[in-house]
């Protein structure tokens, strides 16, 4: 008698750290091999004592330029993975170009023009600008290619690009201020009046936002492409170039102060510098304040739907209410409880962004798909993330407006209202004291996101999705039809 032939059954399925390296070992072995080159090379000019120096001084405004801008993120926080990846590029691949190109350049110009400090005033004002920035802004340019999802806008950009400048200011502060102690050593300078005290008071101290400041340029130029429809291709390709263009200009500039007299460098740092920093910080909490407005104006939609409580949308759309939602967890739940509230307001954000994206055409024909695993991720977090929300939207809501009393010659007789007719309705009102909203307006049939029905809650919960990745083909749940 014949046998049916076996059905082909599926290879196991990698673990997490194959499936890690399959992504990233190529990149990885990448940078982990120009960290070496360029920890050699460093180690080689500064000497052992120099490096360890350098090294120890560097590293003091990484924590905070990082914590800054990880602060601007807090409203659609991207992976940790992104961010290490740009640091890592940022102080091993692009100081590594930097080094090479700007000591093979100057090295050519100044044997061809035979004037070594011509050669060093060039390099420093045109060679080194045009090199270190785009050096920089290669990094921004794969996050932008290969990690589009998390590249959604201008505060994007200027993360991205700040913390790439942050790592390649890190390994460039580690060069001079070893570079300096070198200097002092043979000197004999000590104290205040050293070489590597002047060094660390301006590289670190007057200026650690310098390279940020250039490189977040390009970022921003990124952040307006990522924004624009897909239909605009000019623009999405030339305003990188503009704002890349932009970093190399204003780099030069900072770079040629020193060209402009004995105060030079403090006229610029002054006219320009702080100004320019003022004006883009203002930028960025601006983007980040209509993203909380994107927030409250998207997610109402999703409460008349059922998926969200009516206090929701007020909670998620400030960062206070974040605040103390998550603080109410960890006093209720602990940790994991705050974890738990913290990946709520991270998947709703995400809801709002892309339903955003969606009524402006730039969501992709993968929006249902990627709309539904992130309500059934919000839908297994609810019971923890609910009551937190609630309690915030409760504290950080305007109090109600409290009647004034009724003077005694407004009821000449005596009466009470109501007593000689009907008593006069109370305005309507929302939650916690604020006017009644108007209903939701849908414009878009296609957008509107499924309700939660009854038979939905007897299915076995799926796994929740990765909250890096919470539309990822690794965590999609199976497909489930309305019964009937």
């Amino acid at each position: 008698m014949a046998t049916c032939p076996a059905y082909p059954t599926s290879p196991p399925r990698p673990h997490w750290w194959q499936r890690a390296w399959v992504r990233y070992g190529a990149l990885s072995t990448l940078l982990a091999i120009s960290g070496l080159v360029i920890l050699a090379l460093v180690r080689e000019q500064t000497g052992t004592q120099g490096f360890l120096v350098g090294l120890g001084l560097a590293v003091l405004p990484v924590p905070l330029l990082i914590a800054a801008f990880r602060w601007l993120d807090r409203v659609d926080p991207g992976p940790w993975r992104n961010l290490l990846f740009c640091f890592a590029w940022g102080a091993c691949a692009a100081a590594l170009i930097a080094i090479v190109a700007n000591s093979f350049a100057t090295r050519w110009i100044a044997t061809a023009t035979a004037d070594p400090v011509g050669a060093d005033t060039l390099g420093a004002t045109v060679i080194a600008p045009v090199v270190e920035e785009s050096a920089k802004a290669a990094a921004v340019l794969l996050v932008f290619l290969f990690r589009r999802r998390d590249f959604t806008g201008i505060v994007d950009g200027v993360v991205v690009a700040g913390v790439t400048a942050t790592g390649f200011a890190f390994t460039e502060n580690i060069l001079y201020l070893g570079t300096a102690f070198g200097t002092d050593q043979l000197t004999g300078d000590r104290g205040i009046a050293s070489v590597t005290a002047a060094t660390f008071f301006v590289r670190v101290v007057l200026s650690p936002f310098a390279h940020p400041l250039f490189t977040v340029l390009t970022g921003i130029g990124f952040g307006i492409a990522a924004l624009s429809a897909g239909r605009h291709r000019l623009r999405r390709a030339l305003l990188p170039v503009a704002g890349l263009l932009l970093a190399m200009g204003v780099h030069a500039l900072w770079n040629g102060s020193t060209a402009f007299g004995e105060f030079g460098f403090f006229a610029v740092y002054a006219a320009f510098m702080v100004p320019s920093f003022g004006l883009l910080t203002w930028l960025v909490i601006w983007t980040r304040q209509r993203e909380l407005g994107t927030v409250r104006a998207e997610l109402p939609a999703y409460v008349a739907a059922g998926w969200l409580a009516p206090a929701e949308p007020y909670a998620l759309g400030s960062m206070r209410a974040r605040r103390i939602a998550r603080r109410y967890a960890r006093r209720h739940a602990g940790r994991e409880g705050a974890r738990a509230v913290a990946r709520y307001e991270v998947y709703a954000t995400s809801v709002a962004f892309l339903r955003q994206r969606g009524r402006r055409g730039r969501a992709g024909a993968d929006f249902t798909v990627r709309e539904r695993h992130l309500l059934d991720a919000l839908w297994h977090l609810r019971d923890v993330a609910r009551p937190a929300l609630e309690h915030a939207a409760r504290a950080t809501a305007p109090p109600a407006s409290v009647p004034r009393p009724v003077p005694p010659w407004a009821y000449p007789y005596g009466g009470a209202p109501g007593a000689y007719g009907p008593a006069p309705a109370p305005a309507p009102s929302g939650p916690y004291g604020s006017p009644a909203p108007h209903p939701p307006y849908v414009p878009y049939a296609p957008y509107m996101p499924y309700a939660p029905y009854a038979p939905y809650a007897s299915y076995a919960p799926h796994e929740a999705p990765d909250p890096d990745r919470p539309w990822s083909r690794d965590a999609r749940p199976p497909l489930r039809r309305r019964p009937g």
